[in-house]
């Protein structure tokens, strides 16, 4: 007779894969992270000359939280508080 008990289904949790994206001329414009090609966790951008543009977060492929937005040499210009869902 067989004995009632537990058993477990292991599902693989997918990971999230490295993003990186260049401008036309090589330079970085962007990198940050995808899980299942959706944007998620921290992400930047930058100019042509290596500055950055625009820093922020995301969360299921919604911006989230603080984004900051950089002036032309890299200093804060603004920051924005992206509504909640």
């Amino acid at each position: 007779m067989a004995t009632p008990g537990f058993f477990f289904v292991w599902f693989a949790m997918p990971k999230a894969k490295a993003f990186i994206k260049n401008h036309r001329d090589g330079s970085l414009w962007a990198k940050g992270q995808t899980l299942a090609g959706v944007p998620t966790g921290y992400w930047e951008w930058y100019r042509k000359d290596g500055t950055r543009m625009r820093s922020g977060y995301f969360k299921a492929g919604e911006q989230t939280g603080e984004w900051t937005t950089y002036d032309a040499k890299a200093r804060v210009y603004k920051v924005t508080r992206m509504k909640q869902p």
